[in-house]
């Protein structure tokens, strides 16, 4: 079996304000190259290691943070990919709230060869945002071969095993949306009848469609029902229609985080 390791990544950080004190190794990466699965699937992973005092953000990273951005477009025997994002943390500064990550974080790529057989050539960048006082944009350039079989690594494992649970395990038992045009958008309220999740309550809306903004939800619980509302507005700035199966909620508290897929009409 073919021996791996992890691939070091260059980060190159953009320029930020002269009088912002940027610590000399704000983020580091490193590519974990993973394993082949019996069903041809790669799995491989990309770890986050970052300063203290500094984030970095989850998909969905709230009214202030930049959403992580990859680009595969150099790579070679790749069908299909998906990251796998572990449960995000909720943060609060200076009257805003934030989703992401500090310290190290591992983002799975569940990858699809086009040839099962054949190693998998990565190519390309990863660019996120890392924030202390002030926020700067980070880019990593990624090139690595995967190899056709690989080693499973227990940081990835744990990564995977740190997923949002499906809203059937949390007893999430009804989910409704309502929706209201507004002057450049749509509001929509999401009804959510689960039992609580222990600490503070958050819940982050999304939409499929690029560019939709989507504002930090106004939240409410009346006994079993946890109540989220959210203005989205998308590039055009007018009222737009929502298919509702395909609003994704995600409600967070502490380390525990529920994955809602769809809602119904009221």
């Amino acid at each position: 079996m073919m021996k791996t390791r992890a691939f070091l990544v260059t980060a190159l950080l953009a320029a930020a304000p002269a009088a912002a004190e940027i610590p000399s190794s704000v983020a580091s990466a490193e590519l974990l190259p993973g394993w082949r699965e019996a069903s041809g699937e790669h799995i491989a992973a990309i770890r986050i290691s970052l300063a203290p005092g500094w984030k970095t953000y989850w998909r969905s990273p709230g009214d202030a943070g930049i959403p992580p951005h990859f680009d595969w477009t150099g790579s070679r025997n790749v069908a299909s990919w998906t990251p796998v994002f572990p449960v995000p943390h909720v943060f609060h500064q200076n009257g805003i709230r934030s989703v992401g990550y500090s310290g190290d974080v591992v983002i799975p790529l569940r990858i699809t060869p086009s040839d099962p057989t054949a190693p998998v050539r990565l190519s390309g960048t990863l660019e996120i945002g890392v924030c202390e006082e002030v926020c700067i944009p980070v880019s990593f350039d990624i090139a690595a071969a995967l190899p056709a079989g690989g080693t499973p690594d227990s940081r990835i494992d744990a990564a995977l095993a740190d997923q949002p649970i499906p809203s059937s395990a949390a007893g999430v038992s009804r989910v409704t949306c309502s929706v209201e045009p507004i002057a450049d958008g749509i509001r929509l309220t999401a009804t959510i009848d689960m039992p609580a999740l222990a600490g503070e309550e958050v819940a982050v809306l999304e939409l499929p469609e690029p560019g939709i903004w989507v504002s930090e939800a106004e939240m409410r619980r009346d006994g079993g029902t946890l109540t989220a509302v959210a203005e989205m507005v998308p590039p055009s700035g007018k009222p737009f229609i929502v298919d509702r199966s395909e609003v994704r909620i995600t409600v967070l508290a502490g380390d525990r985080g529920v994955d809602i897929q769809g809602c119904t009409g009221d």
